[in-house]
């Protein structure tokens, strides 16, 4: 995790030197709160003020996560996946406003009527770079906000274009900021692929990543005009043959795995912006891929990818290419679900957004190792263990944790890697798959207890 904080930019040195040992305490503590993780009142009290600093951010938090991540991208060869979304931390607060609402879920019933129920917490859209393997080298961009409206929205869509409001104006504004961010901080657009899915669907999203120089790949929702604008995309595509087919696996309503064939189509399309945005945004010739499921199943709903890039697709060996890659998209909703799941993000009791925010940042660092760890055990399985684990995490491990024989068959680093989740639940028989970030999130915080108590001894014994 050293390396992780190396570069953190701070206006106060000891700001830094909290932060070093609030990230260690909090990876130690991962899933637990604040005053389990630090232990006794003065530490507990002074993390509560490095989250309520003024000069704290999730930028200076992170700052040293990025620069992190930059080397690993140079490190790493051929194109890098840079994948946006945006998720939502909830939370139940007694005074909400301190926090500030986000959107309604469901209803309640007062005074006879049913009233629509608030949420209150933060949002988060970020950015993560992983490998066409699948192998996340870390964060690129992130942003955190609140929504304080919420009246008028639907009622302002019946009298006002979308498409006419200046994107500079909406919450997708983000998409843009973090394009250019993750951009700038490679220094290599023409490696970086970013992907969306259907909420990147904005034509500006385009013309930026064309401005910048790098590339996009989304999933789109919306008909554009194509061409002369005497028509559309859809039309347009409804005259383009099928150029092959691809088998998949998926599953059904039960769980089993199934193959399924898609059917390919893909062409280089004139695109107009919005009719409002014509004189200020240009036309762009772009490729659309529709991969659409060949049987219609009644227990399922059709597989169905429209998406759009600026990627030359010239063969169905390059559209599967890109479907491939659009289907690690999924990579950062498991990033996300780390986040809530084994760090425990909403459930947290600090009272206000930025405290959230920075403490959210800290999270991700913590999420973003995890999700490494299970992903470097598939598809770096014979690396030198040191790549991701530390002397005294390799010598605990061989100590303390008995070796199955599947572990001792195991490459180099998969076999520490396997250990670590049999800490968290994992058997490790000749058959099973590999472990998943469950059991590593577990095995991880079992293994900072051993650590500790190890670290113990060797002060009192020597």
């Amino acid at each position: 995790m050293d390396k992780e904080n190396a570069a953190c930019n701070f206006r106060d040195e000891r700001l830094k030197k909290r932060f070093r040992l609030l990230l260690k305490q909090i990876w130690t503590g991962m899933g637990q709160s604040i005053p389990f993780a630090c232990h006794d009142w003065a530490n507990t009290k002074a993390a509560y003020r490095f989250f309520a600093n003024d000069h704290v951010s999730e930028q200076d938090i992170l700052s040293g996560h990025f620069q992190a991540t930059s080397e690993r991208f140079a490190s790493s060869d051929g194109p890098i996946l840079i994948l946006q979304d945006t998720t939502t931390f909830s939370y139940q607060r007694e005074q909400p406003e301190r926090i500030g609402f986000i959107g309604k879920s469901g209803t309640r019933k007062i005074d006879g009527r049913n009233k629509p129920l608030t949420r209150c917490g933060i949002l988060m859209h970020s950015s993560l770079a992983v490998t066409t393997e699948g192998v996340p080298l870390g964060l690129a961009a992130i942003k955190f906000w609140t929504r304080s409206k919420f009246k008028g929205c639907n009622a302002l869509k019946k009298t006002v274009n979308p498409t006419r409001v200046p994107i500079e104006e909406k919450e997708s504004y983000r998409w843009l900021e973090n394009l250019r961010q993750s951009t700038a901080l490679f220094g290599d657009p023409q490696r970086c692929v970013h992907i969306g899915d259907r909420e990147s669907d904005i034509y500006e999203l385009f013309c930026t990543a064309q401005d910048v120089e790098t590339h996009f790949l989304v999933r789109t929702c919306v008909d554009r005009l194509a061409g002369d604008g005497d028509h559309t995309v859809a039309q347009e595509m409804e005259e383009v043959r099928l150029k092959g087919l691809h088998r998949v696996q998926t599953a059904d309503q039960n769980g089993n795995v199934i193959d399924t064939v898609l059917e390919i189509r893909y062409r280089r399309i004139k695109m107009l912006p919005p009719i409002g945005k014509q004189s200020r945004y240009p036309a762009l010739y772009l490729t659309v891929i529709h991969a659409r499921e060949r049987a219609e199943l009644g227990d399922r709903k059709r597989i169905e990818w429209k998406l759009i890039t600026d990627l030359p697709v010239a063969s169905r060996r390059d559209a599967i290419e890109k479907l491939n890659w659009y289907a690690m998209r999924w990579k950062i909703e498991i990033f996300h679900k780390i986040l809530k799941s084994g760090c425990k993000a909403e459930e947290s009791r600090l009272r206000t957004a930025d405290r959230l925010a920075n403490l959210v940042s800290v999270l991700c660092i913590i999420s973003w190792r995890i999700f490494w760890l299970t992903m470097l055990n598939r598809s770096c399985p014979d690396a030198d263990p040191e790549l991701a684990l530390t002397h005294t995490e390799i010598d605990i491990l061989n100590r303390l944790v008995k070796d199955s024989k599947r572990v001792r068959e195991a490459l180099p680093l998969s076999r520490y890697l396997e250990k670590i989740a049999q800490l968290g639940g994992y058997l490790a028989r000749t058959n099973d798959a590999p472990p998943g970030n469950t059991v590593m999130w577990r095995g991880m915080r079992r293994l900072a207890d051993m650590q500790l108590g190890f670290n113990l001894a060797s002060e009192r014994y020597g």
